[in-house]
């Protein structure tokens, strides 16, 4: 009883020692990356933010980050990550939790928007689907598929969901978790499954 109470104080105490340090680390790499971002960025846990040369990443107010082993402890915890090599915007009031958004063209997430643990977003199919092009791995990524990804406003993304290329989620609709997004999602409606299909109008 004695040990289980000291290691679930010595827990507790980590969690407030470290909480305090994630949001200025974060900003601060959100800095160095040239990262534009509003007011009230809260974050928990480290995140993971590259932003290339050619890239662009805009954030607006009241973006709300978990990440890693400690935050929404939901399993298949992972490092909340950005990478940008096009155009990623999220707009105001924002929750994301340990999830990936892999940007090589252009990502627009809207205002109020909920993104559940582990969830990934993709506007590119990373690869060439020419076996040919393929094999050649300088050209593979450069002239693998790309298109843009628009999350509106209102939409709660369960977790553990996939996003693809060419997407659009529109308003006020909500994903199941473990869906597979890969065509276009009408506002006001529930969508799940793998592939998701439409449940019912909200």
């Amino acid at each position: 009883m004695t040990i289980s109470f000291i290691y679930k104080a010595f827990r507790s105490l980590k969690i407030k020692l470290y909480s305090p340090l994630y949001t200025p680390i974060a900003k601060f790499l959100l800095y160095l990356n040239d990262v534009n971002f509003g007011e009230n960025l809260k974050v928990r846990g480290l995140i993971k933010v590259i932003v290339t040369r050619k890239g662009s990443l805009t954030i607006g107010n009241n973006l709300s980050i978990n990440s890693g082993n400690n935050y929404n402890l939901i399993g298949r915890q992972q490092t909340n990550t950005f990478w940008v090599d096009g155009e990623l915007i999220i707009g105001n009031n924002v929750g994301i939790s340990t999830s990936a958004i892999i940007c090589k063209y252009k990502i627009v997430i809207g205002d109020n928007v909920t993104i559940g643990g582990n969830t990934v977003i993709y506007d590119t199919d990373f690869h060439n689907l020419d076996p040919l092009l393929r094999a050649n791995k300088e050209n593979d990524m450069i002239t693998a598929a790309k298109k843009p990804v628009f999350i509106q406003n209102n939409v709660f993304i369960g977790a553990h969901t996939s996003i693809l290329k060419g997407v659009t989620i529109g308003e006020n609709s909500i994903i199941g978790a473990c869906s597979l997004i890969s065509k276009n999602v009408p506002s006001n409606e529930i969508w799940a499954g793998n592939p998701a299909k439409f449940i019912k109008k909200i």
